[in-house]
């Protein structure tokens, strides 16, 4: 009888194929992982993309305003605050209430007004999408075609206080509105 050594390992050639193909997929596992998390990584750091109203807010006012503003001149008159006890509030119109209809016929600007803009693509039916979106939550707006682009833009002409309350509503529903001024 042969002496038979109790921590010696047998190995053939299937147990040799076997551990083989084991350790080749894990590391083609750890690999495609590694990868997967390395894109991951490098999206987080990549800077957030602007929407269309981000940059033309960054620009400067139009040259009319800043006219207005070296002048001293102001067509916009400030609210009056009730400062009185027991004095109702102005009630303000809502979003949708008389809606006026933006004119892009003209070519210069109405003095003090401001309307909302939504989007401004080349796409026809990007445009139209966008504001069957608008209209489905609550805000009338129209499509108008200016310069090559479709625009879509709230259905109301207000002073710049009106309008930047309605952006605030809009953009609590989802929209990247800007103000522009009516022309």
């Amino acid at each position: 009888m042969g002496f038979r050594d109790p921590h010696a390992i047998l190995l053939n050639r299937s147990s040799i194929l076997v551990v083989t193909s084991v350790g080749v997929g894990l590391l083609t596992l750890s690999y495609v992982l590694g990868v997967q998390v390395g894109k991951q990584s490098a999206a987080l750091l990549r800077p957030a993309s602007k929407g269309s109203g981000e940059d033309l807010q960054a620009l400067q006012a139009p040259i009319q305003e800043q006219l207005k503003a070296i002048d001293g001149r102001d067509d916009e008159t400030p609210a009056k605050s009730n400062s009185t006890v027991g004095a109702k509030p102005e009630v303000k119109p809502e979003i949708q209430s008389a809606p006026k209809a933006v004119s892009t016929t003209s070519t210069s600007a109405v003095p003090g007004k401001w309307t909302l803009q939504l989007l401004s693509t080349p796409d026809k039916a990007e445009a139209e999408r966008v504001a069957a979106k608008a209209k489905a939550a609550g805000f009338t707006a129209q499509v108008v075609k200016g310069k090559g682009l479709f625009k879509v833009r709230w259905n109301h002409a207000g002073t710049k206080p009106e309008v930047d309350t309605a952006a605030t509503k809009m953009k609590a529903a989802g929209f990247k509105p800007f103000a522009v001024p009516v022309e």
